[in-house]
């Protein structure tokens, strides 16, 4: 990802679906004017999900993902209709295409169901318009029934850009979204943020979370000050103004807060992203399951990205380690990163996951409903870690809801 491309985790996530050979390869292809996706006569020829971030106007940055066949056979065949369906827990905006030739059928009525009971929104394309005028009275009938449908072609551009219109209405969100940190502080706050130089980001560049909390502090028209953590002590002794708010990295949570004196709000980019989710109540209420582990239980640590390991990896080896020194409990651990997320919870007495920045909300919302459904307590690392090192409710003040449920749950 280059310094200036929007997040993977920030675009609207457009899912093609529908049978194989229905089009939806080369709909794609035609929608985006770039051949991001194989075409061929045969069919079955998309065999895993590929995704494409560009621009699609006029809605913006977006990520278009094209999907197998959900109709596709064999036992190879149900693991690429697996795949196609795990594609629904990141779509922000769905469209079925289906072929005018033989119209909606089995397969393409499941996939309606299932965007439904995702809250989905979809647009239905009947697509090879251009040979089959059918394709027009189908559309025509879907929208009669209430059924967002437009007949197109591929091969000839027929209807594209009414159905780029269309996508752009259907993915814009009505409601705004949470600020990372901008909403806790007002215009000429200073904000410290403390970033540990970080061996698995690329050389050059701090790490997403960081990116992403600098912008949103700039756009609330405050000043970012990165200091690393020794710097710290004597960042605050000479700043002359005391800040609204110190944010860390949380491997380095416990010397952060012994140099930031306690009327100065503290907190970390982890729990600022949980809360950014929609994932900061659950998280807290999860880490308490921390203290009821046992000799011979399993945890689940999950990352939303893959990133190179280093020796000292947060996830790999400081995180268990640390859940070890806490608990004196023999654990096993188990690892997920990127889209592997298992969805079969119940071997785990506690999911620990990363801050999510590389996943979009919808993704985000399915594991956490995993946990939840499956009643498996789930947090993430900045809430664990602050809950070992014993400074989870100064981490967490700045949200009295959040601090109130966690003292009635200990009380």
């Amino acid at each position: 990802m280059s310094l200036n491309e929007t997040p993977s985790a920030n675009r609207v996530h457009i899912g093609f679906f529908g049978r194989r050979n229905a089009g939806k390869s080369s709909l794609l292809n035609a929608l985006t004017g770039q051949e991001i996706a194989i075409v061929s006569e045969t069919r079955g020829t998309t065999t895993d999900p590929v995704y494409k971030a560009m621009e699609l106007l006029p809605l913006g940055p977006v990520l278009v993902i094209d999907t197998p066949g959900i109709d596709d056979t064999g036992e190879l065949g149900e693991l690429r209709v697996r795949r196609a369906k795990q594609v629904l827990n990141k779509t922000d905006a769905a469209i079925l295409v289906v072929d005018a030739e033989s119209g909606k059928e089995g397969q393409d009525g499941e996939l309606i169901r299932l965007f439904r009971a995702k809250e989905i929104p979809f647009i239905v394309a009947y697509n090879k318009g251009d040979l089959f005028p059918e394709a027009a009275a189908m559309a025509a009938a879907g929208e009669q029934a209430g059924e967002a449908s437009i007949a197109v072609s591929a091969k000839t551009g027929e209807h594209i850009e009414a159905l780029k219109e269309r996508i752009a209405l259907l993915a814009r969100s009505g409601e705004p979204k949470l600020r990372i940190a901008a909403d806790l502080i007002g215009g000429g706050d200073f904000v410290v943020l403390v970033t540990p130089i970080d061996k698995a980001a690329p050389k050059g560049r701090l790490i997403l979370p960081q990116q992403q909390t600098i912008r949103d502090i700039l756009e609330a028209d405050a000043a970012a000050i990165v200091v690393k953590e020794f710097e710290l002590r004597e960042t605050l002794e000479h700043l002359g103004k005391k800040p609204a708010l110190v944010i860390t990295d949380s491997q380095v949570f416990a010397k952060v807060s012994a140099d930031t004196p306690k009327d100065i709000p503290l907190t970390s980019f982890s729990i600022l992203f949980a809360r950014y989710k929609g994932f900061l109540s659950q998280a807290v209420r999860g880490v308490a399951a921390l203290d009821r582990l046992q000799d011979g239980d399993r945890v689940l640590i999950s990352e939303g990205c893959t990133h190179h390991r280093q020796c000292d990896d947060i996830g790999r080896v400081k995180l268990p380690r640390w859940i070890k020194n806490y608990t004196n409990r023999r654990l096993e651990f188990a690892f997920s990163s990127g889209g592997d997320f298992p969805e079969e919870l119940s071997p785990y007495k506690l999911v620990v996951h990363c801050g999510g920045c590389m996943l979009n909300e919808r993704e985000m919302k399915y594991r956490q409903g995993c946990a939840e459904d499956q009643g498996i307590p789930i947090t993430n690392y900045g809430i664990l870690i602050a809950r070992i090192q014993g400074i989870l409710k100064r981490s967490i003040a700045m949200f009295p809801h959040i601090l109130a449920e966690l003292e009635g749950g200990e009380s």
